[in-house]
């Protein structure tokens, strides 16, 4: 039977990747990689980087799939993700089975952990449940962008007897949750921590988390709230594309 791992390989830097996560590197015999179009061809070159850094002498290939596009203006969200999964389902399947044989190992690579925030194992669940193909399939953890946010700016993800919530930006927009005094935000493509009207909450922000361009800026929302805007945006621009989280934390 086909047998699939599906790997995290970290916030950005080929430095994170795990043992545990180097050896199952070694045991693939086809690299599955999801192609964005030329925005984040950077992305697709760092995952053949740790393939070639951290594979001894094992012969594989690599095969991209060219990603469906995604409507993400709707205002019906939900609507459209599962769609975008659903043609993600039969793109992926079809490179499964014309890529792979019955008797080797294919592999996801898959930025941060599968875990949070990532389609990967969704998609997977879709193809098993259509039934027409079969495969074994292992989660092997990576270190998240919220491990690598946190140790870059030197802090406590939580504070003694704190709860800690991870959201997306699109949530935050509503306001900052009740209940919890530290706030993980992704996913924000508009900044909503400008919403925000207590300009005393610290934020700790971090872009491209990891990698050559990794970005920090830390202060109250009133000190480097507009900065953040900023930066965010020149980066966006300059290369194309952004990847970036932040903590939010009330003043006790």
């Amino acid at each position: 039977m086909r047998r699939l791992l599906v790997i995290g390989i970290g916030a950005g830097d080929p430095e994170h990747v795990t043992v545990q996560a180097i050896r199952a590197l070694n045991e693939v015999d086809v690299f599955f990689v999801i192609d964005k179009g030329h925005q984040e061809d950077e992305l697709v070159r760092l995952r053949r980087e740790i393939c070639e850094r951290y594979i001894d002498g094992h012969t594989y290939r690599i095969v991209e799939i060219p990603d469906p596009p995604r409507d993400r203006t709707t205002p019906a969200y939900s609507r459209a993700v599962e769609d975008w999964r659903d043609r993600r389902a039969e793109r992926w399947e079809r490179a499964i089975v014309d890529e792979l044989e019955e008797d080797e190992c294919g592999a996801f690579l898959v930025w941060g952990d599968p875990s949070l925030y990532d389609s990967t194992l969704a998609v997977l669940d879709r193809i098993l449940a259509r039934g027409s193909l079969e495969f074994e399939h292992e989660v092997l953890p990576g270190i998240t962008s919220v491990q690598a946010l946190t140790a870059r700016h030197r802090i406590p993800l939580n504070r003694v007897g704190r709860a800690v919530q991870i959201t997306t930006g699109r949530r935050l927009a509503a306001g900052f949750p009740e209940g919890v005094d530290e706030v993980v935000v992704m996913l924000d493509a508009d900044c909503s921590f400008r919403h925000l009207q207590d300009g005393e909450i610290e934020i700790h922000w971090g872009a491209y988390l990891g990698m050559d361009d990794e970005i920090l800026v830390s202060g109250t929302l009133r000190e480097v709230g507009e900065e953040i805007e900023r930066v965010r945006r020149e980066a966006r621009e300059r290369k194309g594309w952004i990847m970036d989280a932040y903590l939010l934390r009330r003043s006790l």
